[in-house]
C-alpha cells in the first residue's frame, strides 16, 4: 500500500540541496506548494516547514486528549495525503494515527476495526440501510467512493474514513 506522496526523481532538494532521488509530490499548505522540490527528509526533520512557512497536513478540530505539539508534528513534519476532499487525519490514544494509504472495500474487509468505522460514518449520513450498504461495498481506491486507512500506534487499532467525490 502506498501513499502516493513521494515518488522517485533526480530532483534537487529547496531546502537542503540535495538530490536524494526521493521528491514530495503533493502540495503544502502556504504560498510555495513546494511539489516535486522536496525531499523526504527535510519534511521529517522539520525544515521544509519552519524555512518555507508551509504545513503538509492541516488538522481541523482535533480532539481534547491530542497534544498540541502532536498536532504540530502532524501539520509540519508529516507528508499529507491526497483525498476528494481536504484530508482528514485520524487520532487514537491520544496521538496520531499513522497514515497507511487509500483502500476500497476489498482492502478494508481485512481491517473489521477500520471497517466499522467506515460504516459507523456512512450509516450517520442520514441514508437508508440499503444504500449505506452500497455505498460501503462501492469504496474503490481509484473510484468516486475511497476510504482512508489508518492504524493507531499505541494498540494497533485500524481506523478510516469514507471520502466521495
Amino acid at each position: 500500500m502506498s501513499t502516493g506522496a513521494f515518488e522517485q526523481m533526480p530532483a534537487v532538494c529547496r531546502v537542503c540541496g540535495r538530490s536524494r532521488g526521493w521528491a514530495y509530490v503533493l502540495g503544502a499548505y502556504g504560498v510555495d506548494s513546494l511539489r516535486d522540490t522536496v525531499c523526504p527528509w527535510c519534511i521529517s526533520d522539520g525544515s521544509a516547514a519552519r524555512d518555507f512557512g508551509v504545513r503538509f497536513t492541516e488538522v481541523i478540530d482535533p480532539p481534547s486528549d491530542v497534544p498540541t505539539a502532536v498536532v504540530t508534528e502532524i501539520e509540519t513534519r508529516t507528508p499529507g495525503f491526497s483525498a476528494w476532499q481536504p484530508e482528514r487525519w485520524l487520532f487514537h490514544c491520544g496521538d496520531g494515527a499513522a497514515f497507511l494509504g487509500a483502500v476500497g472495500w476489498e482492502e478494508l474487509e481485512a481491517y473489521p476495526d477500520a471497517l466499522g468505522c467506515v460504516t459507523t460514518q456512512i450509516n450517520g449520513w442520514g441514508l437508508d440501510h440499503e444504500d449505506a450498504s452500497a455505498l460501503v461495498g462501492s469504496l474503490d481506491v481509484d473510484g468516486s467512493a475511497t476510504a482512508y486507512l489508518f492504524r493507531c500506534l499505541h494498540c494497533s487499532t485500524y481506523l478510516a474514513y469514507a471520502d466521495l467525490e
